[in-house]
């Protein structure tokens, strides 16, 4: 008895999925896709009976075909997106990889007026996919840490003003690409009032449709700077996280579960993720080594050796306690950044900014961090500048400074001094 009731159980449940599958078929509308020149429609209704009497799987392998096909709808759809506005979407072409991505003679005299605009060569921008691969530069011991699934979530700050629109896309695509979406709350772009015409009504349309209330854009409606303008995006986030970034970044997979476990075990700490370079000429993928941050002479950012104990604890995952931090690429509690005054408003420094990681360490207990984060192009003039001062200071101690942290990392594109998108500029 017991064994006719399970089988009778079994064929109740089996009628009753074979009706939930015709009832949705039978309810959906009849779509409508494109196929080259040419419409075909699709209507479900019409097949309902001849599915039925072919059972379940025949069911079953309708609706796996119908979904599908709305999938591939809905691809075209949003592929079709970046078209319109010139672009391109997927994980091949031309940069994939972190590889250099190169042009044509003839394409090489076109970009020449753009690479002048920007700082960067905008014009292969363009050519390189919104959603191009990139090499995953954290050691072995990294890729195989094991996070909790109750990870804060986060919102990430872009902060623009005339940057090339292929840039800042690229920035929000990665940024989606490679952080878990249960940890990703918003995506928030400040423009700080940009003249550009394709960073208005194109930009706003293009995320409005791509990531339907995901990504909002904030605009200044003055030039207000780059520290009050990351201050507006502080304002308009809602996440317990909030990751300050400069608008021309890749993010790498794994690259978000490091720095919010950091911060889920002290909201005391400022997480700086580490910081590669993406050439502003070709758009290659450059490694930097460890180091941490202090300062020069003349209150420059710049990188310095790990302390000690770093080197001999022999272990690459491990994060790097900081005096000092740029603030072009840092993650931080939300309300602990509103309890340490947030930036500094009226000396609004940059690469010369001692505000943030003195407040951190002396007046509130906290920790600076550098930790694993993404793949972030850093402008190359920049970095000589940097790599001089570095240098200066060997000569002056008798002793080398080279190192940095990697985790999960952020590679950085930063433009050539005088392009409209240079932080100097900003």
């Amino acid at each position: 008895m017991a064994s006719l009731r399970r089988v009778k159980v079994l064929l109740v449940l089996n009628l009753i999925a074979v009706a939930g599958f015709v009832l949705f078929l039978a309810k959906c509308r009849p779509i409508t896709t494109k196929s080259g020149d040419s419409f075909h429609d699709i209507h479900p209704r019409a097949e309902v009976a001849n599915l039925t009497a072919h059972g379940i799987s025949s069911i079953q392998d309708a609706v796996l075909k119908r979904l599908s096909l709305l999938e591939d709808i809905v691809y075209r759809q949003l592929n079709g997106l970046s078209k319109s506005l010139g672009l391109i979407e997927g994980y091949g072409g031309r940069g994939k990889g972190g590889l250099p991505a190169t042009l044509s003679p003839e394409e090489e005299e076109k970009a020449k007026g753009p690479h002048e605009k920007y700082g960067y060569n905008s014009y292969l921008s363009e050519k390189i996919s919104l959603d191009r691969s990139i090499p995953d530069y954290r050691p072995t011991k990294c890729k195989e840490l094991k996070y909790g699934k109750d990870l804060p979530q986060i919102s990430i700050i872009f902060i623009f003003v005339n940057e090339a629109l292929s840039v800042i896309l690229r920035s929000v695509h990665s940024a989606v690409n490679h952080t878990p979406a249960p940890l990703l709350k918003e995506i928030i772009l400040v423009d700080d009032n940009s003249d550009e015409e394709e960073l208005k009504a194109p930009l706003e349309e293009y995320v409005n449709k791509r990531y339907p209330g995901l990504v909002k854009v904030v605009r200044n409606q003055k030039r207000e700077g780059l520290i009050r303008a990351r201050i507006e995006g502080w304002k308009a986030a809602t996440g317990q996280v909030t990751g300050f970034f400069d608008a021309h970044v890749e993010f790498t997979a794994g690259w978000a579960e490091p720095v919010l476990s950091r911060i889920q075990e002290n909201r005391r700490r400022v997480i700086l993720p580490s910081i590669d370079n993406i050439k502003q000429d070709n758009f290659e993928v450059q490694r930097y080594e460890n180091s941490a941050h202090g300062y020069s002479w003349e209150l420059w950012c710049m990188y310095i050796s790990p302390p000690k104990d770093w080197w001999d604890a022999g272990d690459p995952s491990l994060p790097i306690r900081t005096p000092a931090m740029i603030g072009c690429s840092f993650v931080v509690n939300r309300k602990f950044f509103g309890e340490i005054g947030l930036l500094d408003r009226v000396r609004r420094g940059e690469h010369r900014a001692g505000h943030q990681g003195v407040a951190v360490w002396g007046q509130h207990g906290g920790a600076a961090l550098l930790q694993g984060g993404p793949h972030r192009a850093q402008e190359e003039a920049l970095q000589q500048q940097h790599r001089l001062l570095h240098q200066a200071q060997r000569a002056a101690r008798g002793r080398g400074v080279d190192g940095r942290l990697q985790v999960a990392r952020v590679h950085r594109l930063e433009p050539a001094p005088g392009g409209t998108a240079w932080p100097g500029a900003h």
